[in-house]
């Protein structure tokens, strides 16, 4: 059975539309998840809203929202005032622009989702808008309006039909030098430097999803498999905790013998030093030009 389609629409470039529809490319479906449960009765637990002041418990009727002006100070609004400022969909994705697929920080990248053509007569148009995609190399920006918000969705071609990911705002990314700024700039030797090159070159590989393992998820469907079956847990040991005191060229000439051997660290050596030597005869034959000059 088809999944159910998350949102229904058009897509648009300029004149030329077509029916789509759109899926969520991401589900939770098969993390393991844990219901609050009453330990002595083993039925689960449900939540109710307790006034944080009174302790009594409010009914759904009593419920309402409100934002927080000053500590303890809110002021409330009312559902009918919420909808005046909602965007009222007109359920289309409105290509406005193209950019380079490089120029999109990927900090703004939020949801992503399938887009896909609805019905055989979208088919031509969505493959006409997604193949010129494909022969500019760029990345189309356009709002849809999902939940009563309106968002910027980048699209791209993906296989055959598109990706549309979902974009933060500017005001929803925190600013890096808060974080950054107080960051010192150490000195650090030429060969640290390139022995630290020459791990990266031993890791070096290709992305490739398939081989990304959930140990935590694999390790819970274990544990309750195990407790399921009246098994006993056995509880591990503390892992001591490495300390921190680490010089980092023999960090780094380890790392190296650990990945490589100790040709790696040779080959390294054997460069480093006949770079060094080809510098002492460019430096001499420069000395004997201006001499013989």
């Amino acid at each position: 059975m088809a999944p159910r389609a998350y949102w229904k629409g058009t897509l648009k470039l300029s004149l030329v539309s077509c029916p789509v529809v759109l899926y969520p490319a991401t589900t939770a479906a098969e993390k393991t998840r844990f219901h609050m449960i009453n330990r002595e009765t083993g039925n689960r637990l449900k939540q109710q809203m307790v006034d944080s002041e009174t302790g009594d418990i409010v009914e759904s009727d009593q419920k309402g929202r409100g934002y927080e002006l000053r500590k303890g100070k809110y002021v409330e609004i009312e559902p009918e005032e919420l909808e005046a400022v909602q965007i009222e969909s007109n359920h289309t994705i409105d290509i406005e622009s193209f950019v380079p697929s490089d120029e999109i920080d990927q900090r703004y990248l939020d949801n992503p989702y399938y887009i896909a053509p609805e019905g055989k007569a979208a088919i031509d148009a969505f493959a006409v808008i997604r193949d010129a995609m494909k022969d500019q190399g760029r990345v189309a920006l356009a709002k849809i309006v999902l939940t009563n918000r309106e968002h910027v969705m980048a699209l791209e071609p993906l296989g055959k039909g598109l990706l549309g990911t979902t974009l933060r705002f500017p005001y929803e990314l925190r600013d890096e030098g808060e974080f950054f700024d107080d960051i010192k700039s150490p000195k650090i030797t030429k060969d640290m430097v390139e022995l630290a090159g020459h791990i990266l070159h031993t890791k070096a590989a290709h992305f490739d999803p398939s081989k990304f393992k959930d140990q935590y998820e694999n390790a819970l469907k274990a544990l309750v498999k195990r407790k399921a079956s009246g098994k006993t847990i056995a509880l591990p040991e503390p892992a001591e905790k490495p300390s921190n005191v680490v010089n980092l060229m023999d960090a780094l000439k380890q790392s190296l013998k650990g990945r490589g051997g100790k040709k790696t660290a040779k080959s390294h050596a054997r460069r480093t030093t006949d770079g060094r030597r080809a510098a002492k005869k460019t430096r001499r034959s420069t000395a004997r030009q201006r001499k013989a000059g």
